[in-house]
């Protein structure tokens, strides 16, 4: 077989992502502006707009995740004698760059500024290149076919069942390297609904003001529906953003979009339609609260293009975006809402967010690395990240203090002086969030880490004795 050549797709099959919408992702994040430029591009022609994308975006391409065994398999074919080619619809640009980078291609053939290299124009390509039945292809979808009907094999990689089953219908050589993951799985995991717990705290104000009746549960039920919504859809765009970044840390690296296994392209339509789902969602609740969800849209918007670089100002917009939760329960209950408790929420979140920031500067101190990819901060940041963050925590503590020694809570507790049982708990709590973080095992988010650590829980339970005292006796 060595006089047959082995020609390799790009997008999908030597990478598990596709390099044009990373690229159009690149641009929004980078250079904004540049989106007012798509419409003249895109009326140039699809081969133009690649080459505009190519040129105002380039990509790191030794972060693009790439097919491991299909390269070993190239690797070896190319061992073996046989020529290697890359044919792809993606700029020339791009594909020279990825050649260049993995050294397994004699060749590549890829679109130019005026040609787009798809399809009935790759295939003509390659058979006055190599003749029909000159060449095995190895690609991954639907308008590959016309390619590997002029193939000696069909190889595919990274395929869909429905496609596996047309081409083997259709052709007498075919091999299959690999399917394609399961997309429902991966998408579930990039919308992290397991971080829908922060917005329990939408209930915080019915259960501060004590006020259980149906219809606001109800409606704090819907509120937590559509604000988790409106979160997964900016965990969807903030991956989509941060690709580069968390390609180059030990665990992100493994998210879904970071390791290919689910497209750019369905992510951005999932997120469109959650992030408008919610807010349609948000007017059935009610205008005031369809408000603060658009306030939390623009601000995270805002904090995934520009305020995550920015130091201290993104600890105070995180600690922000737990509050507003906090405001998005009162809106949507209609619960008159205290300065004390959003006081006591901006204070404790912004400890947490320090621990946060602290526990990834750490771990950046651990491999040797002197910045945090995709932040500001710096491994020499750790100890007024430390200062800042415990005493941002202890002011929390003491303004919760305030508030039961204050007149704010007579008539909604019955022995309100048991409430200062909760002060010495939340203590320990925020002292151990950041023993924990000193030590550098607290790898996850605060929050997510708290519902997994036995002690955090403990602590919460032991907070409920002084409350229900409170009430009750």
């Amino acid at each position: 077989m060595s006089d047959v050549a082995l020609v390799v797709d790009l997008d999908g099959t030597l990478t598990r992502t596709d390099t044009l919408h990373e690229g159009v992702v690149k641009l929004v994040k980078t250079r904004p502006l540049d989106l007012l430029h798509f419409p003249a591009w895109l009326g140039a022609g699809k081969a133009r707009f690649k080459h505009e994308i190519a040129l105002h975006a380039p990509l790191d391409v030794s972060l693009l995740p790439y097919d491991e065994a299909l390269i070993e398999r190239v690797g070896t074919a190319r061992a073996a004698g046989r020529r290697t080619v890359l044919a792809t619809a993606s700029n020339v640009t791009v594909a020279r760059k990825i050649a260049e980078h993995l050294g397994l291609f004699d060749d590549v053939i890829a679109s130019e500024a005026d040609k787009n290299m798809s399809g009935v124009a790759k295939r003509d390509a390659l058979v006055a290149r190599f003749g029909a039945g000159g060449f095995d292809y190895m690609a991954n979808a639907p308008v590959d076919k016309t390619v590997w009907s002029a193939a000696h094999t069909a190889i595919l990689v990274n395929a869909s069942p429905k496609l596996i089953s047309d081409i083997k219908n259709s052709k007498e050589h075919v091999e299959i390297l690999s399917e394609k993951p399961k997309f429902l799985a991966s998408l579930i995991e990039a919308a992290r609904l397991y971080q829908w717990v922060k917005n329990l705290l939408i209930f915080v104000p019915l259960l501060a003001a004590q006020q259980f009746d149906g219809a606001s549960v109800i409606q704090a039920g819907l509120a937590f529906l559509f604000f988790g919504l409106a979160a997964s859809s900016v965990y969807l765009v903030n991956d989509l953003l941060d690709l580069e970044a968390d390609r180059l840390h030990p665990r992100k690296r493994h998210r879904p979009f970071a390791s290919g296994r689910l497209a750019v392209l369905p992510g951005l339509f999932t997120a469109a339609a959650l992030g408008l789902g919610s807010l349609l969602g948000a007017f059935i609740v009610g205008p005031e609260f369809a408000l603060v969800l658009v306030a939390y849209l623009l601000i995270t918007g805002a904090y995934s293009l520009w305020i995550k670089r920015k130091p201290l100002l993104d600890i105070i917009v995180l600690a922000s975006l737990y509050t507003l939760r906090i405001i998005a329960g009162g809106a949507a209950t209609d619960t008159p809402l205290t300065l004390w408790l959003l006081a006591v929420s901006m204070f404790l979140f912004a400890s947490l967010a320090f621990a946060k920031r602290y526990a990834e500067i750490v771990d950046v101190f651990k491999r040797g690395e002197s910045d945090v990819e995709g932040r500001g901060y710096r491994s020499g940041d750790q100890n007024v990240i430390m200062a800042l963050g415990t005493a941002a925590g202890v002011a929390s503590i003491v303004t919760l203090a305030l508030y039961v020694n204050s007149s704010t809570q007579s008539g909604l507790y019955s022995t309100p002086e048991m409430l200062w049982g909760v002060c010495p708990v939340l203590l320990y709590w925020v002292a151990h969030i950041w023993l924990t973080a000193q030590r550098g095992t607290l790898t996850d988010d605060p929050i997510v880490f708290a519902i997994r650590d036995w002690e955090s829980r403990a602590a919460f339970f032991v907070a409920l004795i002084p409350v229900a005292l409170a009430v009750w006796l």
